[in-house]
């Protein structure tokens, strides 16, 4: 009797708070939801502990205040770009396809009142705008996503080979399914779970800038415990066991969070993901090519440019490199090619 009754009342306690906060309903957003907390809760405590137990720190900010409000800053920053990652797009397929959509019927409206304004006009040379500012791929504006998607493979591609079989549209190259969002990523990266969601070409320069604000803050706040414990060196080391205990993990974290960055720095330097990286051997159009040539990268300098100045469109499509292309890519370096920075 007692246990019914408990029971009823959690359920009817549950209905309400799912009624108020639709989210919780979710159990993929509800852990997302948790996640968040006990990321910001983990910032909270670091920091707090720091400010609560150090006061040589409490005095340096009296006289520095400046030090302080550059450390209070950045963790500000830093759990302002988390937020902004996991909420930003990673550029799913079917909306690059509803914007190719799109863009193909403004275009053809566009088109089909120039026709009727220049069969109107005596002179016919009415000055009106084509579709060159509704254009986010190259050649859209006539053609459909089909034939976009598949001009960008080999010709004799078949497009049953290129069709997600769980989201049923064509995938463009380097495009991959993503089991956890059920939806195809352009650029698939990796699906984060501690951001709640895949990183792909919409998101990707967020998520270093991300990596690369919290590296730095854990970083700082690594120096700010050693300095603590190496000024309190000659107490029991039990009177600080709270800052020791937040310390390993934290040196932990530090190692892994410097590994990450270094290892996204690299993909980006050479225009690649971490599945085109691990999963090679198993995608089709990377299988007959060796390890070290790079097919996609375009030299450091340009693959630089279009990760940090071309978020402006997340949908952009590349297509895959001709033969001709990748032999002129695994050509091996010569002095020549040094000096000329072919590398860039």
């Amino acid at each position: 009797m007692v246990i019914g009754m408990c029971r009823s009342f959690r359920d009817r306690a549950l209905d309400r708070c799912y009624h108020c906060f639709p989210c919780l309903s979710d159990p993929a957003r509800r852990s997302s939801l948790v996640l968040k907390v006990t990321l910001v809760m983990l910032h909270l405590v670091y920091v707090g502990i720091l400010f609560l137990f150090d006061s040589d720190l409490i005095d340096k900010t009296k006289k520095e205040p400046w030090y302080t409000a550059l450390y209070l800053l950045l963790f500000l920053a830093t759990l302002v770009q988390y937020f902004i990652t996991s909420g930003s797009s990673p550029g799913y397929v079917l909306d690059a396809m509803r914007a190719v959509n799109e863009t193909n019927v403004i275009c053809k409206q566009s088109s089909m009142a120039k026709q009727r304004q220049t069969a109107s006009s005596k002179n016919g040379s009415l000055p009106v705008e084509g579709c060159q500012s509704g254009r986010n791929f190259q050649g859209t504006d006539s053609t459909s996503w089909t034939k976009l998607v598949m001009d960008m493979y080999p010709p004799g591609t078949s497009i049953r080979s290129c069709i997600c079989p769980y989201c049923n549209v064509e995938q463009p190259p380097r495009a991959k399914h993503c089991y956890d969002c059920d939806k195809c990523v352009l650029h698939f990266d990796h699906h984060c779970v501690w951001l709640g969601t895949c990183i792909g070409q919409g998101n990707h320069c967020k998520f270093w800038w991300y990596i690369c604000e919290e590296s730095v803050l854990c970083l700082w706040t690594g120096i700010l415990y050693i300095t603590y414990l190496r000024a309190n060196i000659s107490r029991a080391w039990w009177n600080d066991a709270i800052a020791i205990l937040l310390l390993i993990p934290l040196s932990i974290f530090i190692v892994f969070l410097l590994l990450l960055l270094f290892f996204h720095s690299y993909l980006i330097l050479t225009n690649q993901t971490t599945y085109e990286l691990v999963r090679r051997r198993r995608i089709p159009y990377l299988r007959g090519i060796p390890e070290r040539v790079y097919p996609f990268s375009k030299g450091v300098c340009h693959n630089l440019y279009d990760f940090c100045c071309g978020g402006s469109n997340i949908y952009s499509l590349e297509p895959l490199p001709s033969a001709q292309e990748l032999e002129e890519k695994s050509r091996p370096y010569t002095c020549l090619d040094v000096l000329t920075c072919r590398c860039c």
